[in-house]
């Protein structure tokens, strides 16, 4: 090992030799954070960054592709329940024309794509079959790219056409929704979906739609749509309304001085309604068509003159006495007419579906103790409710406003627990942030201390002392005149201890000035020693300098 190496060596060793035990402590623990960090940043900067190869994925398919990248010895993770795949940056895409290139991912949920291998050879049923799969896939990949889905099923119930049934019933459809962890489906979601499969299939209504999601609950039923249960459309109609209405009161009387109660009743029922109705056009009558008929017979005025009786023998009228005698004339006549007009014919058909209003009653109290609710005009609340709500007194609903007494214990109950809460969280935030600020203070002042420390054990450590035994064999000649005090003013050495020097050899304003002891002088002396060597022969002094560094121990 080169010499200076080994000076280097020698005089950490020794330095750390001068540590105390709580020194060697936080050395030891500074050095292993330092290496520990070391080791933690050079793992963090060799790690690659991680980019989605595939999301979305079915369970075969995240499967096929994580047997591909094990053969190709990609590293990967996998995200989101299994449907994200997450390889090395710079491997993306390569490894998606791999994938691309084996068929992956196969679009295991159906699709059109079924209608590709479908040969000439396939019967009717088979391709019955086939396009209705087609279909529903189709259906499931358009569902499941929407906001909250993860996965979705789509079963189509399509009668077989006949010519021998009159009546042919109408398609259905049922679908499985899984939405993903945290997410819930709204009204407007399932209305898209009851409306996204009706209008796939010719001859579905959205009534046909049945949708169900994971948790076994029923977002669409057949015959109801996608309104649900007439429970549920009652509560939602009581919240929303109730809602409408306290903010209107709130905003006119004032927070928390009105409270609104509504409560509505819901058909469950559904059905069809015809109407006809016939009105005449106000231009006047219009004939669609038109027909008369008339008939009339006449007889002349002379005797004989059409003549009229009863055939006797041979066919010869035997005249009518009456009529011969009386010479007047008779005859028939017969007139009809027929005329039909036009007349407008109006036909409605309503689909009535679940969840029709029946009836709804609101109640709304005032607190009479609120300043602002004093005076107020009971009846301009009740018209304003009324508009608000959209009563309707012929279907039964009814409001009713009164002024009450409100019992606000409980509420300044509340507001004295939460002032006190705040109060408490104040000082525990306060109290958090001395301690926060004392071990802070705490902790510069123990650095502060520890570097003051070992600055003035550095400090005393930069006089070492050298053991210059080896220059006795210069004898006298490096036995410089040293600087002391006077011997009136030495009161800790005695006679023998005193510098065997001559003090006038050096100048009067030259002496020292301070009190020295004998280690001081000892210390002194060897200094000036080695600078009146290293003054005459410095060659000679710097191997004995490397000499008495190679000497040395090593710690």
């Amino acid at each position: 090992m080169p010499a200076g190496v080994q000076g280097v060596l020698g005089r950490l060793g020794a330095y750390v030799k001068g540590f105390t035990a709580a020194q060697r402590t936080i050395a030891v623990i500074g050095v292993a954070a330092l290496v520990l960090g070391g080791v933690a940043l050079a793992s963090w900067l060799g790690k690659p960054s991680y980019a989605p190869l595939f999301t979305g994925l079915a369970a075969a398919d995240a499967s096929s592709i994580t047997d591909q990248l094990t053969t190709d010895g990609v590293p990967y993770q996998l995200t989101d329940g299994g449907a994200t795949i997450l390889v090395p940056q710079d491997k993306v895409y390569g490894e998606r024309l791999a994938a691309a290139s084996n068929g992956l991912p196969s679009s295991n949920e159906g699709g059109y794509s079924l209608l590709d291998t479908m040969g000439v050879t396939s019967s009717e049923f088979q391709q019955d079959v086939t396009y209705k799969r087609a279909i529903e896939g189709e259906l499931a990949k358009t569902i499941s790219a929407m906001d909250g889905v993860q996965t979705a099923s789509v079963q189509l119930a399509i009668p077989e056409k006949s010519v021998f049934v009159d009546e042919e019933k109408d398609p259905t459809a049922s679908v499985f929704v899984a939405t993903k962890n945290g997410a819930q489906l709204g009204s407007d979601q399932v209305q898209a979906i009851v409306h996204l499969t009706s209008a796939a299939v010719e001859g579905m209504q959205p009534t046909d739609v049945s949708v169900v999601d994971q948790k076994g609950q029923t977002l669409s039923a057949v015959g109801t749509g996608a309104t649900g249960s007439g429970s549920d459309q009652a509560a939602d109609y009581d919240a929303a309304t109730s809602k409408k209405i306290q903010d209107l009161l709130d905003t006119t009387l004032g927070a928390g001085n009105a409270s609104v109660v509504v409560s509505a009743t819901m058909s469950d029922n559904s059905g069809t309604r015809t109407t006809e109705s016939y009105t005449t056009p106000t231009t006047g009558p219009v004939a669609l068509n038109e027909s008369s008929t008339k008939e009339e017979y006449g007889a002349g005025s002379g005797a004989g003159a059409n003549a009229t009786g009863v055939l006797g023998p041979d066919n010869i009228a035997v005249p009518n006495d009456t009529a011969a005698g009386a010479g007047t004339d008779g005859g028939y006549q017969n007139e009809s007419a027929t005329k039909n007009n036009a007349v407008d014919k109006t036909t409605e058909t309503t689909q009535i579906p679940a969840g029709a209003m029946d009836r709804q009653t609101i109640s709304v109290a005032l607190n009479s103790k609120a300043a602002s609710v004093q005076g107020v005009n009971l009846q301009s609340i009740n018209d304003l409710v009324a508009n608000a709500a959209g009563v309707d007194g012929t279907r039964g609903d009814r409001v009713e406003v009164a002024m009450m007494d409100f019992d606000t214990s409980a509420a300044d109950d509340a507001a004295k627990a939460l002032e006190a809460q705040q109060q408490a969280d104040e000082q525990e935030a306060l109290w958090s942030a001395i301690r926060t600020a004392g071990i802070v203070v705490g902790i510069v002042l123990a650095v502060i201390a520890v570097m003051v420390f070992l600055a003035r054990r550095s400090r005393r450590q930069q006089r070492e002392q050298v053991d210059i035994g080896e220059l006795d064999a210069f004898g006298d000649a490096f036995q410089l005149p040293l600087a002391v005090e006077p011997a009136e003013h030495r009161t800790g050495l005695d006679a023998g201890d005193a510098p065997t020097v001559a003090l006038q050899a050096l100048p009067v304003e030259d002496a020292p000035t301070e009190v020295l002891t004998t280690d001081e002088i000892t210390a002194e002396r060897r200094r000036q020693d080695i600078a009146a060597l290293a003054e005459r022969d410095p060659k000679r002094t710097a191997e004995l300098l490397r000499g008495l560094l190679d000497d040395r121990a090593p710690v």
